[in-house]
């Protein structure tokens, strides 16, 4: 007897293996899945800019990253005795404005050599709820905890974050033409908007987002993974929500990495990832007895085996 419904997920033609290179942008979500690249030593960048939520503020980090656009000092503000862009999440925020300035600008130039240089990109949109800086009206992409009487909210159209969208393939193209992307909607749920207004954030995400997918200029290397369906869906209980009843929790992640994995990552990368696994596993063994013979014996087959995968794939440090 069948207890859930499976989504249907066709099998990329253009899969991920360890010599792919990645570039993961846009939700807390995209992090999750980052984590996931990490752990098992595939070559993946995340987030250069931080956690971005909209389409719109995706989009400016990619045109600023794409032309080279470096951040100035009437990019920055202080607040809170802390240094931050509005185009930027908080964790990159400083103290120092140089430093902040530096730090920003040293992105900038990292990512755009990456994006020449990467084989599949990962762009992951959590809402498109936004808030525009009224002194600027410019749409930021982190509020910073600057009073909200500052900010006016609105829902971006649909016919906005197609567009948002197009740019953005159409920016990385131009100094990437072969890169495939891969675009999902964020199982997060962003209640804090409101039950209905969550669902009609995401309804606008997913009809923008199909609609270039299905169109002949911009389908192409563009792929859908469908992250949110499986959490609504296939894990359809509160079970597999983290303790805030929003967030996936890590077994929800676990299975949505898998589904992830059984579509996009080649299988010839299976047997290095199971490898990759249970060399992590035995990093986090803890011994009893760390001066024991039989301890060093195994800790010298560990190195031996660290040693043997780094000389087959030479960018896997452990």
């Amino acid at each position: 007897m069948q207890f859930r419904t499976e989504i249907p997920i066709s099998k990329t033609n253009n899969p991920i293996d360890y010599n792919s290179k990645i570039i993961s942008m846009g939700s807390c979500f995209a992090e999750n899945m980052a984590d996931k690249f990490d752990y098992f030593k595939f070559q993946n960048e995340t987030n250069p800019f931080g956690i971005i939520f909209n389409p719109v503020s995706i989009e400016k980090v990619t045109e600023r990253t794409v032309r080279k656009e470096f951040f100035t000092e009437k990019d920055v503000f202080f607040h809170n005795e802390r240094w931050h862009s509005f185009e930027t999440h908080s964790d990159l925020s400083n103290s120092d404005r140089q430093e902040l300035l530096e730090t920003l600008n040293k992105a900038i130039e990292i990512t755009n050599c990456q994006l020449k240089q990467a084989t599949h990109i990962i762009i992951t949109y959590g809402t498109s709820w936004i808030y525009k800086n009224i002194e600027s009206n410019a749409i930021v992409a982190n509020c910073h905890k600057v009073p909200q009487k500052q900010f006016l909210k609105e829902l971006l159209s649909v016919d906005i974050i197609q567009k948002s969208i197009q740019n953005t393939i159409a920016l990385i193209q131009a100094v990437n033409p072969n890169i495939n992307f891969i675009f999902t909607i964020s199982p997060v749920r962003h209640i804090k908007d409101g039950f209905t207004e969550n669902q009609l954030s995401k309804s606008h995400l997913f009809t923008a987002l199909q609609f270039n997918l299905k169109s002949e200029l911009y389908n192409l290397n563009s792929e859908y993974f469908p992250s949110y369906e499986i959490m609504m869906d296939e894990l359809r209980d509160y079970r597999f929500y983290a303790e805030d009843m929003l967030h996936p929790n890590p077994v929800a992640i676990d299975y949505i990495w898998k589904r992830f994995g059984e579509n996009y990552i080649s299988e010839n990368s299976l047997p290095t990832m199971q490898e990759v696994e249970e060399i992590q596993k035995s990093l986090r063994h803890r011994s009893f007895n760390p001066e024991s013979e039989q301890h060093q014996k195994f800790l010298a087959k560990l190195q031996q085996r660290m040693h043997l995968l780094g000389e087959k794939l030479p960018h896997i440090r452990f």
